[in-house]
């Protein structure tokens, strides 16, 4: 499969985007697939139980440094998305992402500059991006 960047989606998406131009319409829909992504995820973990989840506190010695943070985090998710459950959390991430680029169209962003920008922070913050 071809590589597609960022702004060749956003340029998708202006073309295909006709009923929801409206800012107000973006917004919904870009929280509503964001709900949509949300039960995706719980449905696997109540429905199918292909995930588990098994949420507490994080346990963090009290003298560690920042760096070995990562070692004592947990996801707290056991288990794999099953082939039918990993194609209905991503058809749903499609549609975020989909209402995403839609948004940043309305507001003329580039998700490519975003992306980069971000990337960029991240490489040269580390883990000392506590955002």
């Amino acid at each position: 499969m071809k590589d597609l960047s960022w702004d060749e989606f956003q340029d998708t998406v202006a073309d295909c985007l006709i009923r929801h131009k409206s800012i107000l319409d973006v917004l919904s829909k870009l929280h509503e697939t964001s709900a949509r992504v949300n039960r995706a995820i719980s449905k696997s973990v109540t429905s199918c139980g292909c995930i588990q989840i098994n949420a507490k506190k994080q346990q963090v010695p009290s003298e560690i440094r920042l760096y070995e943070l990562v070692s004592y985090m947990d996801t707290h998710t056991k288990g794999q998305l099953c082939d039918n459950c990993r194609e209905i959390v991503e058809l749903e991430i499609g549609n975020l992402l989909f209402y995403l680029a839609a948004l940043c169209n309305i507001l003329g962003l580039s998700l490519e500059d975003i992306m980069s920008a971000e990337n960029e922070k991240l490489a040269t913050l580390g883990i000392y991006n506590l955002s």
